[in-house]
């Protein structure tokens, strides 16, 4: 190999070693302390930087973005004497790069131990039902704590959170019994409002219900009232307007008086007096016209022969003599009218007895 050679390539080893000492590429994010000759130099920024080889070191390199660390579960014992384990979460970003690596010397322990301390210190003012529901309060003076320690430190704790508190197992139950109950309670409770509501909307409804059905009850008798109203006027006027004949209305009225006993709730029967008058006035109708004059003085006969016993008011059953002077064949028309009208009456009775099957009345007046 030439002589000349081995000098070049050792000159230009020595280049490429100097070169590469000087040089320091940091990356975004990351930051670099530089020692010279052992003593703190200055901290290099992202990007290209230059050093003196040989004389200056990297000492450390530090992350500067936010970070999140997590503590093992740690014993704390609250107010009522109850060992509690919590864990908790930190979030932190390291703003002085020389102070996190020259005020401390493991500032992630000096967290982790500051954080232990000062949740015993808050945890012991409070009894364990306060540690379950001030998780916030907790929290807030932790942070606040750990902010105020870790300033000169060059670490800035921006939360803390609390990601577990685990009480003893025996509690445990205790707790999950009281919330069954309480649980339990309310379901009683809420069930009991809903039966509540639900009678009261019930009888609610039962009151509008009755109240409807009187109204249409009220409204459906006077409108059938007033329709009878009507036509009873009606009939009155049409009556006195053709100037009915008595004959007519005899007739109609015989022809009423199976309708009398066709009620439902009709248990005995009454012929009214009135009969003989229709019965005679059927007769008049039926006999000739030279004996409608004469047929007004025919005696009739009335059967006026009450026993002893009756009552002066009792009523009498007016009947035909059998020595009027009547015609033969009118006074046939008035028996005939008689048994017809008798005939429908009995059959009116027979069909309700049929139906209902009353008792028969007994010890009635000789009237009947």
């Amino acid at each position: 190999m030439d002589p000349v050679v081995i000098p070049i390539l050792v000159a230009a080893l020595v280049v490429v070693f100097l070169v590469a000492a000087t040089v320091r590429i940091v990356p975004q994010a990351r930051r670099y302390n530089i020692e010279r000759f052992g003593r703190y130099r200055r901290t290099l920024q992202p990007g290209l930087n230059l050093v003196l080889p040989v004389a200056d070191r990297v000492n450390t390199k530090l992350d500067v973005r936010e970070q999140v660390y997590s503590s093992d579960p740690r014993p704390v014992i609250t107010e009522d004497n109850l060992v509690v384990n919590i864990d908790t979460v930190l979030y932190y970003q390291i703003t002085d790069p020389r102070a996190a690596a020259y005020e401390v010397a493991d500032y992630l322990q000096a967290i982790d131990q500051l954080t232990v301390t000062t949740l015993r210190n808050v945890i012991g003012s409070m009894d364990l039902e306060e540690t379950l529901t001030s998780r916030e309060e907790i929290n807030s003076r932790l942070r606040a704590v750990l902010d105020d320690a870790t300033g000169k430190w060059g670490i800035r704790v921006n939360r803390v959170e609390i990601k577990a508190i685990d009480p003893p197992h025996t509690i445990k139950e205790a707790m999950e019994k009281q919330m069954r109950a309480e649980r339990d309670k309310r379901a009683a409770i809420l069930h009991a409002e809903g039966e509540r509501q639900a009678k009261i909307l019930t009888a609610e409804g039962t009151k509008q219900k009755d109240i409807l059905e009187a109204q249409g009850t009220q409204q459906a008798m006077i409108l059938r009232a007033d329709g009878e109203s009507k036509a009873v006027e009606l009939v009155f006027q049409a009556v006195h307007r053709n100037n009915a004949d008595p004959k007519v209305l005899a007739y109609k009225y015989l022809e009423t008086l199976p309708h009398l006993a066709g009620s439902d709730n009709n248990t005995f029967w009454v012929i009214p007096g009135e009969l003989t008058e229709a019965v005679r006035t059927v007769t008049r109708a039926f006999g000739d016209d030279s004996a409608a004059g004469p047929a007004e003085s025919v005696q009739t006969g009335e059967a006026a022969t009450a026993d002893d016993g009756d009552t002066p008011d009792a009523p009498r059953m007016a009947q035909l003599d059998a020595g009027s002077t009547v015609p033969l064949d009118a006074a046939t028309a008035a028996g005939e009218a008689e048994k017809e009208a008798a005939a429908a009456v009995n059959d009116a009775k027979a069909e309700a007895e049929a139906a209902k099957s009353p008792q028969v009345r007994r010890g009635r007046t000789s009237g009947d």
